[in-house]
């Protein structure tokens, strides 16, 4: 049975979260776009190599503090403890982010002549690492945020202040002729910021002078296994295109680094049930109700597969359209790998959560297990068709990763815990959806092409035939009463027809 307390508090943080989650990638959007358009392919495939060299230091230098503080903050109700959670995280991650930092900011020359073709990239580099400490700060302000189940603070730091910052310094970098910099430097000081303002919020909630109860032992055995599996997650997201600026010219990887961030904004709606997810679940967990974990993910995550499901459709019978309205014509020819990308990211949307729901369950060893498995076959087959067919060899390899990867983590949740996405009425929505409108949106692809204008209303008009579709066709249980009725007042309106078609009881 649902608890309709935790699920309304669940959705009206995902709500919240997916209103910053839009902003933030909106944001991020037009940087790559801004750079994508003002430079040429050549350099934005290095600011995109020199963010994945960002991201992937950034994830080993939080040494699984990111999954581990909001879960342990979320099981005591008095500060001291709290406080001394945080700060075990501090101590843990800012001593490894900064020896990370101090030991790449020596090996900048190494790294510029390994991955890019141009010479002199070492500003280039430095700057991008440079960035590292303050972006782990963040990082670990917003995870003591999610550990007090605050969604207006995490927001107002990470989703505006960040990527808007960041978007005003490159516009006024890029204005000062700094070029292919400007977009290293305008992280840097974005996250500068971002990170004072996270730790002033997070202040408020927790003050962090004080006395505290270090929970070294904890975090380090709940951690550990989170490290590995946290750094080979990012790793399979970001070897691809590592690899490619290897072995192919930073062309390839301009166009892929125009399809791969278009794939990954299918998980916006996943990710804005996650930050809320964590705590809860583990709470739950910590009160031995882990039938109602359950039951949360498997409604949750037939919602995030319904939501996401027209951005789906639309980037794999559109990709083209959809890369020329954002990018320009010249990236069109990445449609097929932006297809393929999609079918990959869109197995997150079908499993759910799975993920953090294993971590709140403490059983992080096996999501390190899933996830090593995932990176192995990754980098196997990288190795094999990067150099043979490109960034289309790189975007089949991240798709069958992403389809292990979920598989993988299903099985364990199922034997270990019982505990799966699939209802009955989740199973009918995932045949029903894609069989009724995949046949009606090839059709139109034969006459039709989206424009700027013409994309939202596509999008738009797919969302509505979804909600009639899974309607209709008998997709929707009692407890859709929740989110639906959240919605309704929320927005003060009547959601039109769709009650009469939610059944009273299981």
């Amino acid at each position: 049975m649902v608890d309709e307390h935790d699920v309304s508090k669940l959705l009206s943080s995902a709500v919240l979260i997916g209103a910053g989650q839009v902003f933030y990638s909106v944001s991020q959007l037009l940087e790559r776009i801004v750079v994508a358009r003002l430079l040429t392919t050549d350099a934005y495939g290095e600011v995109s190599i020199g963010l994945a060299i960002l991201t992937f230091v950034t994830t080993v230098g939080l040494l699984g503090m990111r999954g581990g503080v909001p879960r342990y903050m979320s099981r005591f109700d008095d500060e001291e403890n709290e406080r001394g959670v945080w700060l075990t995280g501090v101590v843990i991650a800012g001593v490894a982010s900064l020896v990370l930092t101090a030991v790449l900011l020596g090996s900048a020359g190494i790294l510029s002549d390994l991955l890019f073709e141009r010479a002199g990239s070492n500003g280039l580099v430095t700057l991008f690492v440079a960035c590292i400490p303050f972006t782990v700060g963040l990082e670990l302000a917003v995870a003591g945020i999610r550990g007090r189940e605050n969604t207006l603070y995490r927001t107002y730091a990470r989703d505006l202040l960040y990527p808007t910052s960041r978007l005003l310094f490159l516009a006024g970098f890029l204005l000062a002729g700094l070029g292919v910099h400007a977009a290293a430097m305008a992280y840097l000081l974005g996250a500068i910021v971002s990170c004072a303002l996270a730790c002033y919020l997070l202040d408020r909630l927790v003050p962090l002078v004080g006395s505290a109860r270090l929970r070294l032992r904890e975090l380090l055995v709940f951690s550990v296994p989170l490290v590995f599996a946290t750094v080979l997650s990012n790793m399979l997201t970001r070897t691809d295109t590592l690899m490619l600026g290897y072995f192919r010219p930073s062309r390839e990887v301009g166009l892929y680094s125009a399809a791969y961030p278009l794939a990954s904004g299918m998980l916006l709606v996943l990710s804005s049930f996650g930050f809320m997810y964590l705590p809860l679940a583990s709470r739950l967990d910590s009160e031995n109700e882990r039938a109602e974990v359950g039951s949360i993910y498997e409604l949750t995550t037939k919602w995030v597969y319904i939501l996401t499901f027209p951005l789906f459709l639309t980037f794999v019978v559109f990709s083209s359209d959809v890369l020329t309205i954002v990018f320009g014509q010249r990236y069109a020819t990445a449609g097929n790998a932006l297809s393929i990308l999609a079918i990959g990211f869109f197995t997150s949307a079908m499993f759910g959560r799975n993920r953090e729901t294993l971590s709140a369950l403490g059983y992080t060893t096996a999501i390190m297990g899933a996830n090593g498995l995932a990176f192995l076959i990754n980098v196997a087959l990288n190795l094999v068709l990067i150099p043979r067919y490109g960034y289309m060899g790189a975007a089949m390899t991240s798709m069958f990763s992403f389809v292990v990867l979920n598989l993988t983590v299903y099985a364990i949740l199922k034997l270990k815990y019982d505990i799966t996405p699939f209802s009955k009425w989740s199973r009918r929505t995932f045949v029903v959806l894609p069989a009724t409108l995949f046949p009606v949106a090839f059709l139109l692809r034969g006459s039709v092409s989206l424009t700027a204008v013409t994309l939202p209303l596509f999008l738009v008009g797919t969302g509505l035939c979804s909600i009639a579709i899974v309607s209709l066709a008998g997709c929707l249980q009692p407890a859709d009463r929740i989110p639906i009725s959240l919605l309704e007042q929320r927005l003060d309106v009547t959601v039109p027809f769709v009650h009469r078609y939610l059944p009273e009881s299981n």
